[in-house]
């Protein structure tokens, strides 16, 4: 395991992750958010929602009425948020392409994150690529989170090998 970081000082226009709160908290966000997968958009929201965690780069909820409700195929299974409540998974299908178990909602969340039922988040890494007011996202490391990192957050971030008990 390795120790808890030195959180990288913000510069401006800047959020350090470790400034986010614990528990999380999901707030409104009028960046204009993207997500393209099989060659083609198949999401593009002004009106998602962030979801903010010390320690981890923002996640992003969409509107299904801004999403390709056909590129979301439900899928068996699904997990247990100890902020946001149970999540139902859907596999990604666009262009030809199929990415397994890409996207969840939450379709009754908790009380603190009930703006953002049904709202629609996918893995960065699985999507051809993601988008925040046009620049290119960079996954969060690891295959158990979401985050989406863009110029605008600074970390370290949670994720990589060791990083699990921060």
């Amino acid at each position: 395991m390795l120790p808890r970081p030195r959180p990288i000082p913000p510069g401006p226009g800047q959020e350090s992750v470790w400034d986010y709160p614990r528990p999380a908290r999901c707030e409104p966000t009028s960046a204009h958010v993207e997500i393209v997968f099989g060659g083609r958009t198949i999401a593009s929201s002004r009106a998602a929602y962030r979801v903010l965690e010390t320690s981890h780069p923002p996640s992003y909820y969409l509107p299904p009425g801004d999403c390709d409700t056909d590129a979301f195929v439900s899928t068996m299974g699904g997990s247990l948020c100890e902020w946001k409540g149970q999540a139902v998974y859907f596999d990604v299908l666009a262009g030809g392409k199929r990415a397994p178990r890409a996207a969840w909602a939450y379709p009754r969340p908790t009380p603190e994150f009930a703006a953002m039922a049904g709202y629609i988040a996918v893995y960065p890494g699985l999507m051809d690529a993601c988008f925040v007011d046009g620049e290119r996202v960079v996954p969060q490391e690891g295959g158990f989170y979401g985050g989406w990192i863009t110029s605008k957050v600074v970390g370290p971030f949670k994720g990589p090998p060791g990083t699990r008990f921060w």
